[in-house]
């Protein structure tokens, strides 16, 4: 190939790319929400594999009332039935056992230090 042909190839490939990616914003943002929606239909159906209708149903109301640690105790489930580590129905029971866990590593891992010598307040300096 001469060298005009090459370019004038690239140059085509680079305007189809940049048609791809900056073409019409709408269906980029479809695209993006349709992908969101196939996850959540496949996170959904795997928790409903793994998990029993009580189970599931503590799962939810964790995830209302603290949402971060459900989706954490989500994560960990899918992870775990991923790969291979669940086998068959978690009940209610074994999901508590599960909080638990989860509830103690937090627990550990959070701490409050208070540090007094600069929390300690001298009246005697405000007089001067």
């Amino acid at each position: 190939m001469a060298d005009p042909e090459l370019e004038e190839i690239r140059a085509q490939r680079l305007a189809q790319l940049q048609s791809q990616y900056k073409g019409n914003p709408e269906s980029n943002q479809k695209s993006a929400e349709d992908r969101k929606r196939e996850a959540d239909e496949m996170k959904n159906g795997i928790l409903s594999q793994v998990l029993s209708q009580s189970a599931r149903a503590r799962l939810n109301t964790l995830l209302v009332g603290k949402p971060e640690k459900g989706r954490l105790v989500e994560n960990m489930l899918l992870n775990m039935a991923r790969s291979g580590q669940i086998m068959g129905k978690l009940g209610e029971e074994e999901l508590i056992g599960i909080l638990e866990k989860v509830r103690e590593q937090t627990r550990s891992q959070c701490s409050v230090k208070f540090d007094r010598r600069r929390a300690a307040l001298d009246d005697s300096d405000d007089d001067l």
